[in-house]
């Protein structure tokens, strides 16, 4: 995932049940689906994956690895978060965006706090598009939809956790149910018609799947009623250079500040 995407979806940045205004965004069906999936996630082993993580580790950065758990373990509560934030960073700075994203989720669930579980989320996101292995990537899945419904539970009236939510079925979408995450952005469009982080979402869906005026035209909405929004002019240069357009595609390259 390139840095505006990580941006886009920590912008804003489910063991509880998500309500939009009043309605779930999951049938029966859905939830099952859900529920299967987590029975398969959970068949990776994340204790076993650290472990490995941990062998890959010079003397120095192990040490760096072992103080932190080690004040961990002797933490108060209120001391707790702040170490796993710091757990979550180093393996961040490692290239281990799973161990990452674990302890990221450790600290959501301490904290509870929605900007932390979004960026428990992001970094599942991360790992997702990172990994190629079926079973890493359900598990990540699985945690990234889980941590963003966690983030929705606490402030549902936060529409970029929604859309990062989409997000997420958008690269892993449910096998029964391929276009859940377009008719997710679809819904909220309607309910939100002056928000750009959901027109910068299906922008991007259009790009991922090469419908270039598509992307143009949402992208184009985003920055009509966002005209300050950082990441649309990324998206932007990304759509023109698809359409090929070359000489927009530079134009909006030299306002993307990422």
């Amino acid at each position: 995932m390139n840095k505006p995407q990580l941006i886009a979806i920590l912008a804003a940045l489910g063991l509880f049940l998500v309500l939009y205004f009043g309605f779930s965004t999951k049938n029966t069906h859905q939830t099952a689906t859900d529920h299967s999936r987590a029975l398969t996630a959970e068949s990776l082993d994340i204790e076993k994956i650290l472990k490995e993580a941990e062998a890959g580790l010079d003397a120095q950065k192990n040490e760096e690895r072992s103080t932190l758990l080690n004040q961990l373990n002797q933490a108060n509560a209120g001391q707790k978060v702040e170490i796993l934030k710091q757990l979550s960073g180093f393996w961040y700075r490692n290239n281990n965006i799973l161990a990452a994203a674990h302890y990221a989720e450790n600290a959501a669930q301490e904290a509870s706090v929605d900007s932390i579980w979004s960026v428990s989320g992001a970094l599942y996101y991360e790992a997702l598009n990172r990994s190629q292995e079926s079973e890493t990537k359900e598990y990540a899945a699985t945690h990234a939809i889980k941590s963003f419904e966690s983030a929705i539970s606490l402030q549902p009236k936060n529409v970029e956790h929604r859309v990062n939510l989409a997000l997420v079925y958008a690269e892993h979408p449910p096998k029964d149910n391929p276009m859940q995450a377009v008719l997710m952005l679809r819904d909220l469009e309607k309910q939100y018609p002056e928000e750009a982080a959901v027109y910068n979402a299906l922008g991007r869906l259009a790009i991922k799947t090469g419908q270039w005026e598509k992307a143009i035209t949402r992208l184009e909405q985003a920055l009509k009623v966002s005209p300050q929004n950082p990441n649309t002019p990324c998206l932007l240069a990304k759509a023109w250079e698809g359409a090929g357009n070359t000489q927009k595609a530079s134009e909006y390259a030299a306002k993307c500040k990422f």
